[in-house]
This record gives structure tokens, C-alpha cells and sequence, in this order.
């Protein structure tokens, strides 16, 4: 039985920590409410309350790592806010627990947005140019794992995330003079997300970086507009005014190399 331990069981995590337990494996799972404890404990996680931030981390976390194989890192920057602090410092704060425990190999939950907003078509071969703070913090935190020895991390860059319960048209409805009407869109559905994480464990494949979004990329206008027409909602407006801006990822190292096929292409 493969023992994992999952940093951050939220949006993604806790549906990922559900279908690792439906394949065998032991998962430890974190969460910064003390509410959510028996959520996790009630789903059959082992459940941790563990919270970083850039002085430490409070919680046991020597226990949460202990006798696992696997971490995977699903914390989410959270740059914005008067709260906002260094995500950098938080992983670093997390690193010398990793290399006193069992883990071998760490899985990186990161972003396209390492790419900087450019007019190119993007694979894992593109040097990274961030433009936010978000994908700067990110991108250092990648090569911050991934130039440690006692472990090897794998890195997964997702597009924008979607799900039943979470649709960027739902934010967009009924706004109006919104940016690159022209644009690609980038996204994956959450379940695809999960399967994308199942495959890189079953195929033992560390020490790499896959960007994860789907093969479709229709434009920033011709998508959402649809999108509101489907779900009945106000129609965004879009600004032609300036040339549209927007890159346009490739997941081709997810199919050649992890040979894993989108389940969610029609978003």
C-alpha cells in the first residue's frame, strides 16, 4: 500500500486524497480549519491541522510526512490581501521536514502563469518569463524543490481550473469592455486534473514538468459567450478596442509521455 500525504486538501486535494483512497493507497491529508478535520477523517483521510507561514509551520508535521512515499504540495500562493505573505519562505519552511522524513518524490501543484501573459504558443520548453507576483513566487518555488537531491519533484503547471461547482463565467456574466476578446483560452477540468496526478504515480514519472491544460482553445469571447448562453446568464461583453493578448499552452508531454487521454476536452 503506496502511503501519500496531501499539503493542502481544498478544492483539488480532497477529491485527489478520495481517488487515491478508491486506488489503495494511505493518504495523510492537511487543512488549515479545524472545522474540516472531520470532513477528511469521515472520507477516510488522516487528518492533519497544519498551517505554514514564512516565520513556520504550525502543526505536526513530522507525523503528517511520517512513513510516506509521496507528497504532494497543493497550497495555493494567495499573494492578494492584507494578509498576503512570501509563498517561497512558507515551502522552504517545509523543506527540512521532507528531507528528515520517508518522502522520495513531491508533487508541485503550480501554474501556467510562470509563462508571463505573451502572444506564443508555450510548451514545457519555453522559458519562463512571470509577470505577476503569483507566477514569480511560483517559478522560484519550482526550482526551490526541484534543485533539492533527497527528493525528486515533479512539477504540474495547470491552466485555469474548472469544475461542477467552479466556472470562470460565472465571474465573467454580465461584465462588460473585458480584455482579449481574441485570446486562447487555457483550461482543465478537475477531473482531469486527478487523472493527470493518478498517472504520474502509476508511471513512476518524477523529476519533470508537464503543463496540464486541454487540447481546446477556443477564443476568450466565442467561449464564455457560449458558456452564458448555456448556463442562462448575462452575456459578457468584450473590448475590440486593443489587439488581444494571450498564449497558447501545449500539453503534449502529457500524452507522449505519461500516455494519458482528456477526459473533460469540451469544456
Amino acid at each position: 500500500m503506496t502511503k501519500i500525504s496531501i499539503l493542502g486538501c481544498g478544492w483539488l486535494g480532497l477529491p485527489l486524497a478520495k481517488a487515491l483512497l478508491g486506488k489503495g493507497s494511505s493518504v495523510n491529508g492537511s487543512t488549515t480549519s479545524v472545522e474540516k478535520l472531520s470532513v477528511l477523517e469521515n472520507a477516510g483521510i488522516n487528518p492533519f491541522l497544519i498551517a505554514l507561514s514564512e516565520r513556520k509551520v504550525d502543526g505536526n508535521i513530522a507525523d503528517f510526512l511520517k512513513k510516506s512515499e509521496i507528497l504532494i504540495v497543493d497550497v495555493p500562493p494567495k499573494l492578494r490581501g492584507p494578509e498576503k505573505e512570501n509563498f517561497v519562505s512558507k515551502i522552504r519552511n517545509v523543506i527540512p521536514f521532507i528531507e528528515k522524513s520517508n518522502i522520495n518524490n513531491v508533487i508541485f501543484i503550480s501554474s501556467t502563469s510562470v509563462y508571463g501573459d505573451t502572444h506564443t504558443v508555450v510548451s514545457e520548453e519555453t522559458t519562463p518569463h512571470p509577470d505577476t507576483e503569483s507566477g514569480k513566487q511560483l517559478l522560484e518555488t519550482e526550482q526551490l524543490l526541484q534543485s533539492n537531491k533527497n527528493f525528486k519533484t515533479t512539477v504540474l503547471r495547470f491552466g485555469g481550473l474548472i469544475g461542477k461547482d467552479r466556472h470562470p463565467i460565472k465571474f465573467l456574466a454580465g461584465r462588460e469592455n473585458l480584455d482579449n476578446p481574441d485570446a486562447p483560452i487555457n483550461l482543465i477540468h478537475q477531473e482531469d486534473c486527478i487523472g493527470i496526478i493518478l498517472k504520474i504515480i502509476e508511471n513512476n514519472s518524477w523529476d519533470e514538468i508537464f503543463n496540464a491544460v486541454t487540447s481546446s482553445h477556443p477564443s476568450r469571447e466565442r467561449y464564455y459567450t457560449q458558456k452564458a448562453i448555456n448556463l442562462n446568464l448575462p452575456l459578457p461583453k468584450f473590448n475590440h478596442s486593443t489587439p488581444s493578448i494571450g498564449k497558447t499552452i501545449l500539453s503534449t508531454k502529457i500524452e507522449s509521455i505519461l500516455n494519458y487521454t482528456f477526459t473533460k476536452q469540451n469544456l
